[in-house]
């Protein structure tokens, strides 16, 4: 997708997204066969509803076809959240991790594996899981010492809500 088409898009939808809580996280624009496939992604703090996405998708659907922002091509419309899986790049996304396990690769080389225990402006105070029946340590990490950064799926963790009523 051309830079020019991105941002045109992304002035058209950021009020449409904005105006339903959310933030636009990502626009991209494929191909899938003949067709084009123009996938939103949207996200907020407390995470997003199917019915949002799926109110907001109608929403976008009457704008775009209001204006000629997609040419004349069919495309196929797509609004989701982002995948569990997906890389932390924003300083929005640490707090939104808040109390998860995440993996950090470090600018310095290696991998730390550790969960967010409170961000601020600079980084990251984390708590490093012990090993062989230690005790979980803290470590402060700073953004400018993180390269990539990734949610850890876990299954078998309770969120706070199932800790409050055990």
């Amino acid at each position: 997708m051309s830079t020019t088409q991105s941002e045109r898009l992304r002035g058209l939808l950021e009020p449409l997204v904005s105006a339903a809580n959310l933030d636009l996280e990502e626009i991209e624009v494929s191909r899938a066969g003949r067709r084009r496939m123009l996938r939103i992604i949207v996200d907020s703090d407390e995470g997003v509803e199917l019915d949002a996405c799926a109110e907001l998708s109608r929403t976008i659907s009457e704008k775009l076809d209001e204006t000629d922002a997609m040419g004349e091509d069919e495309y196929v419309l797509e609004v989701s959240s982002p995948g569990a899986d997906r890389p932390l790049t924003e300083h929005r996304h640490y707090v939104r991790a808040t109390d998860r396990l995440v993996k950090l690769q470090l600018q310095e080389g290696g991998e730390l594996v550790a969960r967010i225990l409170a961000v601020d402006e600079e980084g990251l105070d984390l708590e490093v899981p012990g090993v062989k029946g230690r005790k979980p340590t803290a470590r402060r990490v700073g953004f400018p010492e993180i390269a990539k950064a990734r949610v850890e799926i876990e299954f078998n963790r309770k969120d706070k809500k199932e800790e409050e009523e055990a």
